[in-house]
């Protein structure tokens, strides 16, 4: 009898540990090597700017109230709450010490493309690199740029304040093996250059998703409420539903387009809340690329 529970037991832990060794596999930090961000030549500042406007870095990054060219002054400090605790957005100004002036493109990059922080650690979906992981590894070359142009700050953000089990890193792995992918949101049928440049911008850069689809219990989004609104994820009040069967369902692309040009809505009221700031932010791309985000509005699948 001890010969056969001897066996049991240590079948037991056999299991367990192939079962944990299984678990560490699919949920490790997975970035991409080194290779991955090598021989991109020198950067397109121009275009680093514009990521840089499209991705509304200054929205989270920059302090508090900050306008003019205080909005490049990527300081961090912002407090974001949600459901699973404060976040305090950090410092990405090219400060050695503060910010991520010490950082390589690699690491950058594996941090806006996989989630994966300087030291191989997982980083809270907070930071949208669930819709960054579209950039292709040219356009982080041109952010990253862009990003070392601008002022150094000494800011230190605080850490954040989280709750068991939401303070273990380890756990991101979990949510990424469930939710994190690069791949489109959504397929559009014949979709020619415009529309692609469109969804490149919203799925991507804009990250309109992270606040405009609503999500479980567990932070994902919501299978086929792709831009459908709902709660707002940092708390009191909702987030508008974006799809032609929603909010946005009478407007014009025309009435997109001058929206995010000009903060005005069709009936001459104008953005607000969060929406000051993003519409500020895109109010800085080419007109062509308003009009290919409008574009792409109009042609997502309709929810109502």
């Amino acid at each position: 009898m001890a010969s056969v529970l001897s066996k049991i037991l240590g079948a037991g832990v056999v299991i367990v540990a192939v079962g944990a060794a299984a678990a560490w596999f699919l949920t490790k930090p997975d970035p991409h090597p080194d290779s991955y961000w090598a021989n991109l030549g020198t950067p397109d500042l121009a275009k680093g700017e514009q990521l840089f406007w499209a991705g509304g870095c200054a929205s989270c990054h920059a302090a508090t109230g900050a306008s003019g060219d205080a909005l490049k002054v990527m300081s961090g400090g912002r407090a974001l709450p949600s459901p699973f605790g404060t976040f305090h957005i950090p410092n990405i100004s090219p400060d050695p010490k503060a910010g991520i002036g010490g950082w390589t493109l690699a690491q950058f990059g594996n941090a806006m493309t996989r989630g994966v922080g300087p030291n191989g650690e997982h980083l809270y979906p907070s930071f949208p690199y669930g819709s960054y992981a579209r950039l292709p590894a040219k356009d982080v070359n041109d952010l990253f740029g862009y990003l070392k142009t601008l002022p150094a700050s000494q800011n230190i953000a605080p850490p954040h304040e989280l709750g068991f089990p939401f303070n273990i890193r380890m756990a991101v792995g979990g949510w990424k093996f469930l939710y994190f992918n690069d791949q489109p949101r959504v397929q559009l049928a014949s979709a020619d250059d415009k529309l692609k440049r469109g969804q490149f911008l919203v799925e991507g850069p804009g990250h309109c998703g992270e606040c405009h689809t609503p999500r479980d219990a567990m932070g994902g989004f919501l299978p086929g409420k792709w831009l459908a609104g709902g709660p707002n994820p940092e708390g009191k009040g909702t987030i508008p539903n974006i799809t032609p069967g929603g909010d946005l369902g009478s407007w014009s692309e025309g009435d997109i387009t001058n929206y995010l040009e000009t903060g005005f809505t069709p009936d001459f009221d104008t953005a607000g809340g969060s929406m000051v700031e993003v519409q500020q932010n895109i109010a800085h791309l080419p007109k062509g690329d308003i009009e290919a985000i409008a574009a792409y509005l109009k042609a997502v699948p309709s929810v109502k």
